[in-house]
């Protein structure tokens, strides 16, 4: 009788998963598709293939793609850089006391206060050009480097950094202590490994393994930000997320099909993606319930 209950609990939950959030998107997906073949919309003329060809054939779309996956990965390689030496090196001080605190407060802040807060210290007119100015660094404002709308997404990138850091220093930080990484290394201290072999062999590869899923899905959420590149970018490279929502939400009629187009192929390409990684090696995707 519980095995039933507990069943009937669990399908409910499915359904009610199904229904909140697979339909929703089921949806969109269908009329995006629908939309960018012509069977709906206001400019409709029934089926068409010329706003795929347009984007499939045309260089903007995966120009943006090629510069939202540099920026991502930048951004995700120089978290992992921050975040293992702050977990590996302040490992007592992350438990308890102000700093374990601190860590969590980036993570408190939407990526549009942070892309604002970020404006405000990085631009020409930010805090850190007028003080190189009034500390005679600079002999006018003009002098600093361009760190917001660049062409190479600095201003992103930085951004991301500082959102993305504090995040992975929690995770690694109780990953060391719930997989007894201290003792692993204390094992291999007995073998003779030096300290290199310690963190190249034992640390890095159980802390990268056991978080190599959320790696990923930070690599596809980074490339599909919007707030972020919207208020740091430039208007060429744009990132996706950019250039698809100004192809649907801007007045020509003409390009929303196209926009539609765009962000069908962009869903493909990340489900391409995670099918690949899965498929050539699982255990990059096992979770402890599944291994």
């Amino acid at each position: 009788m519980n095995l039933k209950k507990h069943l009937n609990s669990k399908t409910l939950g499915q359904l009610f998963f199904i229904a909140v959030v697979t339909l929703p998107v089921l949806s969109g997906l269908v009329y995006a598709t629908l939309y960018s073949l012509g069977f709906v919309g206001v400019l409709n003329k029934g089926f068409t293939t010329e706003n795929w060809e347009a984007i499939f054939f045309g260089s903007p779309f995966w120009t943006s793609i090629l510069f939202s996956f540099y920026v991502a990965v930048t951004s995700i390689v120089l978290s992992l850089v921050f975040s293992l030496s702050m977990a590996l090196s302040w490992k007592k001080a992350l438990q308890k006391g102000a700093l374990s605190t601190a860590m969590y407060l980036p993570l408190c802040f939407p990526g549009t206060v942070m892309a604002f807060f970020m404006f405000q210290l990085l631009s020409k007119s930010g805090f850190l050009s007028r003080l190189g100015f009034t500390a005679g660094i600079l002999s006018e404002l003009n002098q600093f480097p361009a760190l917001i709308n660049d062409a190479y997404g600095i201003g992103i990138i930085i951004t991301s950094v500082v959102l993305i850091t504090p995040f992975f220093v929690i995770l690694f930080s109780n990953m060391y202590r719930s997989e007894n990484i201290a003792n692993y290394k204390q094992l291999a201290s007995t073998f003779g490994a030096t300290k290199l072999q310690l963190l190249t062999k034992v640390t890095l590869p159980i802390l990268l393994k056991k978080s190599s899923v959320t790696i990923y899905l930070f690599v596809i959420f980074v490339m599909g930000s919007y707030e972020i590149p919207l208020l740091l970018g430039r208007q060429s490279p744009q990132m996706i997320s950019v250039a698809i929502l100004q192809k649907i939400q801007r007045f020509n009629l003409y390009d929303i099909p196209k926009g539609f187009a765009m962000s069908i192929l962009y869903v493909l390409i990340i489900i391409s993606v995670l099918l690949l990684l899965y498929f050539r090696n699982r255990d990059f995707f096992k979770t402890e319930t599944n291994a």
